[in-house]
């Protein structure tokens, strides 16, 4: 029997208490395990505790008479608005329904759709699974084809699976992750000295077409960049200028692909 991967949606879901009972459990025990993760889970439950603090004194409030419909339709009524003018008016209405969950969106992640949240993702991927000593891919080195099939499916795009023997890491293998962009492909690299790489490639929301820069998301040095609408980001626990040379390759072998 396989065993389900846990992703950042199954730790989000942890916090928000949205799992079953099993899910719960296993979940538990991986954190329990894993000091580090542990550690951002606390970070995300401070957040929704700080968050509800905020939001709940108001949550009950009546919605301001100027921003009733009902009012705002017999405004209109009695001065005659133009067309534009109600859609602004309604416009107003939905973004003060839903503030609370847009701001309750932003507290989980960086602003913007691009390279800094491709980035950020990498960054997290690298903290979640390169620790991992049991299971730090879904699939092996040996297990390629299925990975790339599976890849190629949910990502909608053959991916290309970088060779850095040349630099001393060999591939040791990778899993699908959910990502805000949909599914993304992680892959895991390490060397004779037990040094882990993470690659994470999905599809690009925004900038799409990018050149490569130095990670500025997160907790993990790396070098991130887009070309055709998919987005790759190297990570390591090793300087940026080190990391460079093994992204350029990377690069190199993408586009010799394509």
């Amino acid at each position: 029997m396989s065993v389900r991967p846990i992703t950042e949606d199954d730790l989000q879901a942890f916090v928000d208490g949205a799992l079953d009972d099993a899910r719960k459990a296993e979940i538990a025990t991986y954190i329990e395990a894993h000091p580090d993760v542990s550690a951002r889970v606390k970070s995300y439950a401070d957040q929704r505790l700080n968050l509800r603090a905020i939001f709940d004194p108001i949550v009950d409030e009546p919605v301001p008479t100027h921003l009733n419909l009902a009012h705002m339709i017999a405004g209109r009524r009695s001065r005659r608005l133009p067309a534009w003018g109600m859609a602004a008016a309604a416009t107003v209405l939905l973004v003060a329904g839903g503030s609370g969950g847009w701001f309750m969106r932003g507290a989980y992640q960086p602003a913007g759709q691009g390279m800094g949240m491709l980035a950020h993702e990498a960054s997290n991927s690298y903290s979640v699974y390169a620790s991992d000593q049991m299971r730090p891919v879904e699939l092996r080195a040996d297990d390629m084809p299925e990975l790339v099939d599976w890849a190629t499916q949910r990502l909608g795009h053959k991916p290309v699976l970088p060779d850095l023997s040349k630099s001393g890491y060999r591939l040791m293998g990778g899993r699908i992750l959910s990502t805000s962009a949909g599914a993304g492909l992680m892959l895991m690299y390490d060397n004779d000295r037990g040094t882990r790489l993470v690659m994470l490639t999905r599809p690009m929301v925004a900038d799409q077409n990018m050149p490569m820069t130095v990670n500025s998301e997160g907790n993990m040095p790396g070098w991130t960049w887009a070309a055709d609408g998919m987005g790759y980001s190297l990570v390591g626990p090793m300087p940026a200028e080190t990391l460079h040379p093994l992204a350029d390759d990377i690069k190199q072998q993408m586009r010799t692909a394509t």
